[in-house]
């Protein structure tokens, strides 16, 4: 089944202790379609300036990105992000951010292909800018999305509209305090609950990950990797995979469910070992499988 993702698409300077990239890849809606690829057919929606480097939208393609819905503004600029991670990578500041092209009320241009994809992402954008998309969308079987504090404080009216509207939250443990005032993430995911959403899936770093529904709380622990070269998307990574892989089996049986968090775990883990999409871009369906399967064993 096809995914539909809607974020952004930017130039990221990045600095870690591993090294300095510029204006590389990034941006939320790439780094989740691109996740998603891995197991569903993924479209992407955002918008662009006319100085987007052309070679970039050949890599989404090249691994099956449909990019019809990448709109590019004439005499505009694409988002900017400078950033430097500390020597803990779990720290990290900004030295420069651009909104340009994605400033203001942006509001979608949804190609007619896309009005029936069955599973939507809404990747970390303005409430607003969801619920527009939405509004598009023609009887979706699950919408999932993500937020941030910077929404969570400051179009907190708009968020509470979007959560009575989608099926899905998925956020840190941070924000899910910050939502719901309380700090404990069960607690918090059944108070988003009685919001709208039907499930949260609360992340929690280099501790993993939980689900929690109506009925059942499923955890997954993070992936052992002790290769974090650039953290950069590790989120919407995480988040597009899951998608991804309910997308590609169709239900949300326990099964499902578990299996779509083992993969979104092993992809997000794969994306952080290189700058970019420097790492992700060279891993296969085979290279995740192969760390699904390692990842299962290790798991008590």
């Amino acid at each position: 089944m096809s995914l539909l993702t809607i974020g952004s698409a930017a130039y990221d300077t990045l600095e870690t202790p591993f090294g300095r990239r510029e204006r590389a890849l990034g941006g939320s809606g790439v780094y989740a379609s691109f996740a998603a690829s891995f197991f569903a057919e993924s479209r992407l929606i955002g918008v662009v300036g006319e100085d987007w480097n052309p070679e970039y939208s050949a890599l989404l393609r090249s691994r099956n990105v449909d990019l019809a819905g990448l709109e590019v503004r004439a005499g505009e600029k694409t988002m900017f992000w400078d950033g430097r991670y500390f020597d803990d990578m779990n720290q990290r500041e900004t030295r420069c951010f651009e909104a340009n092209v994605m400033g203001g009320d942006y509001v979608p241009l949804v190609p007619d292909a896309y009005k029936a994809s069955p599973y939507v992402f809404l990747g970390n954008m303005a409430p607003t800018t969801h619920m527009a998309l939405l509004d598009a969308i023609e009887t979706p079987k699950l919408v999932v999305a993500d937020t941030m504090d910077f929404y969570i404080n400051g179009m907190r009216a708009e968020l509470l509209q979007l959560l009575k509207r989608i099926d899905g939250l998925i956020l840190n443990d941070g924000e899910a305090a910050l939502l719901t005032g309380d700090r404990s993430p069960i607690s918090a995911g059944r108070k988003i609950l009685e919001l709208g959403p039907k499930f949260v899936v609360v992340k929690k770093g280099e501790h993993g990950a939980m689900w929690i529904g109506r009925d059942e709380i499923y955890l997954v622990p993070a992936f052992p990797t002790d290769k974090v070269v650039d953290p950069t998307g590790a989120g919407d990574s995480f988040a597009g995979a899951l998608m991804g892989s309910l997308a590609e089996s169709d239900d949300l049986s326990p099964e499902s469910i578990k299996k779509a968090l083992l993969s979104a775990t092993v992809v997000a883990s794969l994306n952080v070992e290189g700058f970019s999409m420097e790492s992700f871009q060279k891993a296969t369906r085979a290279d995740v499988d192969a760390r699904i399967a390692a990842f299962k064993k290790a798991l008590v």
